[in-house]
């Protein structure tokens, strides 16, 4: 393990005894940003109101500009929230689609998002229609003519996941957002696992909206995430709660105010009393990977990305999973199990016995080995997991 790579590790809050290969989950927090929050959290409980009325503001719209500057978002556009299932939710429940029509998913979206829009649905009385994608394609206009031909007239919406949570296959976003705006269909999009994993430009990608996390590869406290508004999109939506931010006389909707916000965004963002030190801390955390320097943080996963496909593929026997085409995939890497695998035995071994974490994911047609491999990780790590698959297949 190269010198830098050994102390970016040291820098990192992680149990020497286990094997963290699932930043597709939760990422583990550098020190720096741990402490981070730490401090903002002794402000925020040894003088409530100081923090709050006094602090906060500036601190808000700082981690405002530099998130949206990190994106490429617009900050009069960008809103925080607490995960990117907060920020959906409040797209699926506030906003209001023609009916009768269909809201269409992949059939690669997160449960709970799938939940999140059948509610939808039915409340506006609509139907929901998923459509199969090209998992291992080897080019992205395979995966954009796959979303062309499942949209139809009845057509309202259109939701996806920016890296699909299963395969870690990254979708072209721009491509398929500018598919459905030629037919005058709204795009929602997951971007659960793209921040910091993929370079992210959302007013290029120009989706209707865009939510995601801040807690995964970003490395930021739980409790980041946001949501991103598209052009034309600011006033379509009403908040999940009516709080002090819900108020009539606005005024200047897009101007800073006293608050660390807009008018416009206090609308969503502000649902009573919170703490928002996850939010103030994401600086924190783009500023210690920024120091490592994104590409050679891109390289690093690329090794340990290329070295986990040689482990688990060539060695252990296992069919690759996501596509191996650069546009394609990023940093998380799944496998497929053989059939009659049983996933309670796999996931209590590979945790009791050898101290890994990897999630086994259930999808209809089998079993995947979900493995996230960031900076971080180790090959030693890799092969631990290597050991426990030899294993278990014995």
């Amino acid at each position: 393990m190269h010198e830098k790579w050994r102390a970016a590790r040291a820098a990192m809050l992680l149990d020497p005894e286990v094997a963290n290969l699932n930043t597709g989950s939760f990422g583990p927090l550098p020190r720096l940003v741990f402490e981070r929050v730490t401090t903002l959290r002794r402000k925020l409980a040894e003088e409530p109101m100081d923090f709050l009325l006094r602090a906060l503001p500036p601190l808000l719209w700082e981690a405002r500009v530099r998130l949206a500057t990190f994106v490429g978002a617009d900050v009069q556009r960008l809103f925080y929230t607490a995960n990117v299932t907060a920020a959906v939710n409040i797209v699926a429940s506030g906003l209001r689609l023609s009916s009768p029509g269909e809201i269409l998913l992949t059939d690669h979206e997160y449960g709970a998002m799938h939940w999140c829009w059948e509610r939808a649905a039915q409340r506006q009385g609509l139907t929901l229609r998923t459509f199969a994608l090209p998992v291992l394609a080897e080019d992205p206009a395979e995966i954009v003519a796959s979303v062309e031909n499942a949209f139809s007239d009845n057509t309202r919406l259109l939701f996806f996941s920016h890296v699909l949570s299963p395969t870690g296959l990254v979708l072209p976003a721009h491509a398929i957002c500018a598919a459905a705006r030629r037919r005058g269909i709204l795009t929602v999009v997951d971007g659960a696992h793209a921040p910091a994993m993929t370079p992210l430009d959302l007013e290029g990608i120009n989706a209707d909206f865009y939510g995601a996390n801040c807690h995964k590869w970003l490395l930021a406290p739980t409790g980041a995430g946001f949501l991103h508004l598209g052009k034309g999109n600011e006033d379509r939506l009403q908040p999940h709660m009516v709080s002090w931010g819900f108020r009539p006389e606005r005024g200047s909707m897009d101007q800073p105010d006293e608050f660390g916000s807009t008018p416009r965004l206090r609308y969503y963002e502000f649902e009573g009393t919170r703490d928002c030190c996850p939010w103030l801390a994401v600086p924190a955390a783009i500023d210690f990977q920024s120091a490592l320097g994104w590409d050679e943080i891109k390289r690093r996963n690329e090794e340990l990305v290329l070295y986990t496909r040689q482990a688990l593929g060539e060695r252990c026997g296992l069919p690759l999973h996501t596509p191996k085409a650069q546009a394609l995939h990023g940093y998380i890497t799944a496998f497929r199990l053989p059939a009659g695998t049983d996933a309670p035995i796999w996931r209590q071994t590979l945790w009791e016995r050898y101290c890994v974490e990897a999630p086994i994911v259930e999808r209809p047609d089998g079993l995947l080995l979900r493995v996230s491999t960031h900076f971080y990780n180790t090959t030693e790590e890799i092969d631990r997991l290597a050991q426990a698959v030899s294993f278990l297949l014995a």
